[in-house]
């Protein structure tokens, strides 16, 4: 076997076709877009980079024949909030084959080592962890934008090597048709005719201050958690301008309270329904198919993240915005499910609120840590 860095246009294109082969056979997947892939290791499209670097590599077989991939990366922010140096390691995809597998994790590891690290988290992504995170153990289902999609056998391989699991990520969903309990929903009208509580869906036009709004509540609700790193302004720039394509601007929500910024839910149409079809090619072809299938429409939505201000976090205002959802959503006649994705099993306050809509348990992925010996 052996292992080649990407530096040029032809490992690039091996990188981005490995995946095609683990799944070639596999109806459930859906082929990330190529561009969506590459743009991770772009400095000029993903913000990371200017405060950490990343490497990858693929693996042949013996006839030369494309059999695995894997990249390491390290984010200086966040390497150093831990017991010890951390790096990072993803985009890992494998045959079923322990010795190729673990040849790809001592890659990884050697590269971290070399550079400072003593550990490496993974599957994780050079990035916000919305996108290409976490090891899928539970609930092998049709994938939506941006979650992390495996063979089943992956699990064996980071287990057997010495991954630890350091949190759960669990998805639920909802079905939309299902009505929200009689508790839930007078709780939620009640909190809407509140004086000085004012909700406002997301407008294109606005996106710098609602780009603002989000990063002051974002920053409040998830600062007490364990290493957690402030957001910034240029990786909230690029995550919405990404996001504008598939933006429904009724499926996102604001809260305020006497007008100070107080909670969000970000909602997208499920992507994948549309991209499926396109093999993560987004050449000419791709875009008319692309362009067809939004016109169609997708009965999918999925939840990238929901936030509410320490001090306001008992308000009830996310059960309100859920009605202010649905009272959108229904009328369409389009949409079947929302996939509320993904809560860490740390966080009690998200996993009571997807109880409380009536969620339904869909998937489990395992973001993992091995401590170098």
């Amino acid at each position: 076997m052996t292992i080649t860095e990407v530096k040029d246009k032809a490992s690039k294109k091996a990188f981005l076709n490995v995946a095609r082969i683990i799944y070639k056979n596999d109806k459930t997947w859906v082929c990330p877009l190529d561009n969506d892939v590459e743009a991770v290791f772009d400095p000029s499209k993903n913000n990371f980079h200017q405060d950490g670097k990343c490497v990858r590599w693929v693996l042949t077989d013996n006839n030369n024949q494309l059999i695995g991939r894997v990249a390491a990366f390290i984010n200086n922010k966040k390497a150093y909030h831990y017991e010890q140096p951390t790096g990072g390691m993803g985009f890992f995809e494998c045959i079923d084959s322990k010795e190729a597998a673990f040849m790809l994790f001592d890659t990884a590891k050697k590269w971290l080592q070399d550079n400072g690290m003593h550990a490496m988290d993974g599957p994780i992504n050079f990035g916000e962890n919305d996108n290409f995170w976490g090891l899928l153990v539970e609930g092998f289902t049709h994938p939506s934008y941006g979650m992390n999609y495996n063979p089943p056998y992956y699990r064996a391989f980071f287990e057997d090597y010495g991954f630890k699991t350091l949190y759960e990520q669990i998805t639920n969903h909802l079905d939309v048709h299902k009505p929200f309990s009689e508790r839930f929903t007078k709780i939620a009208n009640w909190v809407i005719q509140k004086p000085g509580y004012d909700f406002r869906h997301f407008k294109i036009k606005e996106m710098e201050k609602f780009a603002a709004d989000f990063i002051e509540i974002y920053n409040d609700a998830w600062r007490d958690f364990e290493n957690f790193v402030p957001i910034t302004q240029a990786t909230i720039a690029e995550s919405f301008e990404k996001m504008k394509p598939l933006m429904d601007e009724k499926l996102i929500w604001f809260a305020y309270i006497d007008n100070e910024p107080a909670s969000f839910i970000i909602i997208l149409p499920d992507a994948n329904q549309m991209l499926k079809p396109l093999n993560g090619k987004l050449d000419l072809i791709g875009k008319l198919k692309f362009l067809y299938y939004r016109w169609k429409g997708v009965s999918r939505m999925r939840a990238i993240v929901m936030g509410t201000k320490q001090k306001f976090q008992k308000h009830g205002l996310e059960s309100a915005m859920f009605i202010k959802l649905k009272e959108y959503v229904l009328p369409l006649k389009q949409y079947d499910e929302l996939e509320l994705s993904w809560v860490g099993d740390f966080n009690e306050k998200m996993i009571a609120i997807h109880s409380a809509v009536g969620a339904t348990f869909g998937k489990k992925h395992l973001t993992m840590r091995y401590i170098f010996k």
